[in-house]
């Protein structure tokens, strides 16, 4: 396994957080499309680490008209989270969290989507909701519509 730390180095992973900000009629609207992207980067420590995600997000900026032609502009807001990938993380790995379910093989049918419902295998993607765990953390759940409003 390649070492976590090379040169002084060490991997970083971070989640930004970017929104879709439309204006109508010369005031932005309030519900907003937004854009959950994660990252790696190489740096010494935290603080640096931080401030190359923040650069790299605000460097991500960009606008254009819409169909209606409103503007739209795309805008990062921040870092929700950054982790150091250490020594107990592979070098394919991108993210970990540990947590704590309840039986989770027990009950891998409920929480494992059927690989059909994956966005890699979807030609549309579901209406993602965003909430915030316990700690803070951001957790993405589809929301499921019924086929009569499909």
């Amino acid at each position: 396994m390649k070492r976590a730390r090379s040169r002084g180095r060490i991997r970083f992973a971070a989640l930004l957080l970017f929104q879709f900000r439309v204006v109508v009629g010369g005031r932005s609207v309030a519900r907003r499309r937004c854009e959950l992207r994660m990252i790696n980067l190489g740096s010494r420590d935290a603080k640096s680490a931080l401030a190359k995600a923040t650069k790299h997000g605000r460097a991500e900026h960009f606008s254009y008209r819409n169909v209606n032609g409103d503007p739209v502009y795309f805008e990062f807001v921040g870092v929700l989270d950054m982790i150091a990938l250490g020594s107990e993380c592979g070098p394919d790995e991108v993210w970990y969290d540990i947590i704590q379910l309840h039986k989770p093989m027990e009950r891998r049918k409920q929480l494992v989507p059927p690989a059909r419902r994956l966005a890699a295998f979807s030609s549309t993607r579901p209406n993602n909701r965003l909430k915030l765990t316990a700690r803070g953390r951001p957790t993405v759940t589809a929301q499921r519509r019924s086929r009569a409003t499909a």
